[in-house]
């Protein structure tokens, strides 16, 4: 448990530890390009806060099996802005003649930050764990096999009674009723939720109408409840 704890500890101290130098190293660099005061403290809360942002949801959206393409552009942007402020201020550049082009992206950046602030927070939200449904399952026993019961003598058995012939030809005859189909197994909401959305997501990638075995397929259901995932595409 002391071990554990030492090594959460060092952690703990190491991050801290890059936090404060990249946070310096941004400060450093937008107060160079003319932002001062409070607005070149506000940069590297701008830069980190992106940053974490785009990485909690880029492992959210991989958790629940779904393309991360987004968050992982607004991580990458938020890094290639941490890194350059770093590498900028370890003497590759002169602070007191910054270039007009690095000017013009550090007055551009909260634009950027902004727009991609807001597209992460707007992204609908991901169900991480979906209900499991109980699917009954048999024991796995074989069943038991059937008696083997003499036959009767056939001199012992009764008459056969001949049953009437049905009239097809009378408007009354009796027609013969289809079984009713065994219901559908009910869905929780949120697996139908989830499965709506996999069917959108396919016909907004290819145009066509998901399948409902394939979204079954997906979402991890037996082969039984097809029908049940049908029934709410």
């Amino acid at each position: 448990m002391r071990a554990q704890l030492a090594r959460v500890d060092a952690v703990i101290v190491q991050a801290v530890i890059a936090g404060a130098l990249s946070f310096s190293h941004l400060h450093d660099l937008a107060d160079a390009a003319g932002q001062g005061g409070w607005k070149a403290w506000a940069y590297p809360v701008s830069v980190d806060l992106l940053l974490v942002a785009a990485w909690r949801r880029m492992r959210a959206q991989q958790r629940a099996g779904q393309p991360a393409g987004g968050p992982r552009l607004w991580f990458l942007i938020a890094l290639a802005a941490s890194l350059g402020a770093n590498v900028a201020t370890a003497g590759l550049l002169d602070l007191d003649d910054v270039p007009a082009s690095l000017r013009v992206v550090v007055a551009g950046w909260p634009a950027v930050a902004f727009f991609g602030g807001t597209l992460l927070a707007h992204t609908p939200r991901i169900v991480d764990s979906l209900p499991v449904v109980a699917i009954p399952e048999t024991d796995g026993e074989p069943a038991p096999a059937p008696t083997v019961v003499d036959a009767p003598d056939r001199d012992a058995l009764p008459a056969p009674v001949a049953e009437p012939v049905p009239d097809t030809e009378s408007p009354t005859a009796s027609v013969p009723v289809a079984a009713p189909a065994a219901p559908a197994v009910t869905l929780p909401p949120a697996l139908i939720d989830r499965a709506q959305a996999l069917a959108e997501q396919h016909h907004a990638t290819t145009g066509l109408v998901a399948d409902p075995d394939d979204v079954r397929a997906r979402l991890g259901l037996p082969p039984s409840m097809t029908a049940s995932v049908a029934a709410h595409l």
